[in-house]
């Protein structure tokens, strides 16, 4: 099977949930956009709830790879972390700007996706922990738990996109200024 039939499968199915929402996309609004027939995308996906988890997988492992690749940069912790965490911030910021279904495609209480939603927010916790390792010593599984917090958090109210991109850069630049100048407190 093809990864690039399998790519423009996913990528219609992108349009037409940001679109129509999940549950108003039909396998024929899918297959109509990916130009194939509805057979040729069976070869792919099994089902509508198919095509929705694979592509939130790729969604939630493209956020990862950037949060991985800004946790390895090498330089200033604030600025590195606040990268991680805009990864995830980015994330829903582009979904609402693109759909006004953002709040259904995002939902991580659905059977469809909720078990990788926590995943995400698993592994992203690790990268930020990992990231805050030298900086925050065992605490960083703790603190690493606030900055994730606080980045969904911050995902509640996105009526000005640019306010919670800033709230996340403060929020970070707190936290690490508080961690160098009380390395030994508890989190």
């Amino acid at each position: 099977m093809s990864n690039e039939r399998l790519d423009v499968i996913l990528a219609a199915a992108y349009e037409c949930f940001t679109r129509h929402g999940v549950r108003r996309t039909t396998m024929d609004d899918i297959a109509a956009t990916a130009g194939m027939s509805r057979p040729a995308v069976y070869q792919y996906v099994r089902n509508k709830d198919d095509a929705y988890r694979r592509l939130a997988e790729r969604l939630f492992t493209g956020s990862l790879e950037q949060a991985r690749q800004a946790a390895a940069t090498p330089g200033d912790l604030t600025d590195r972390l606040h990268d991680v965490l805009a990864a995830k911030l980015e994330l829903t910021l582009k979904l609402h700007r693109e759909s006004r279904h953002a709040a259904e495609l995002l939902d991580t209480s659905t059977k469809l996706t909720g078990d990788l939603a926590e995943a995400y927010t698993r592994e992203l916790t690790d990268v930020v922990a990992g990231a805050l390792a030298d900086a925050a010593g065992p605490r960083a599984r703790g603190v690493a738990d606030v900055l994730v917090a606080l980045t969904r958090g911050l995902e509640a109210d996105l009526t000005d996109p640019d306010l919670p991109r800033q709230r996340l850069r403060d929020g970070v630049a707190l936290l690490v200024a508080g961690l160098t100048t009380h390395p030994g407190a508890s989190a």
